[in-house]
């Protein structure tokens, strides 16, 4: 499944691709539509595994970490992270798309851009 986010009007739209785009709007399917995103991911190999909206992954990573827990599997339950708040649209893809590149971005963390800022056009001299 083709998925990927898109900021609109304030909110981060996230399309499926994998569906036939809609012949009256030219869109794919909308599967959320939150102003926030959360990322839950493994600290030490980046491996996403969940994301959407804050409440939600947060919720998901609470419930996780207790199995894991319970099962006895301390270092695991530990070493998933949760990501959120306006992050740019461009990192949230690579993540969905490249594997293990939310540990790359987590290490960036504190360098990003807000997420829904215009980014401004550089120009060279």
């Amino acid at each position: 499944m083709g998925l990927q986010y898109q900021l609109k009007e304030g909110n981060y739209h996230l399309y499926d691709l994998s569906t036939p785009a809609s012949k009256v709007t030219g869109e794919h399917r909308l599967r959320l539509k939150t102003d926030a995103v959360a990322i839950a991911f493994d600290r030490s190999t980046g491996a996403l595994h969940e994301h959407g909206s804050p409440q939600r992954i947060h919720s998901w990573a609470i419930g996780t970490r207790r199995r894991l827990r319970a099962a006895g599997a301390w270092d695991s339950a530990e070493d998933i992270v949760v990501v959120s708040g306006p992050l740019p649209v461009d990192e949230i893809n690579k993540c969905l798309a490249i594997q293990g590149y939310c540990r790359s971005m987590f290490k960036r963390l504190s360098t990003l851009p807000h997420g829904k800022l215009p980014t401004r056009a550089r120009t060279t001299q």
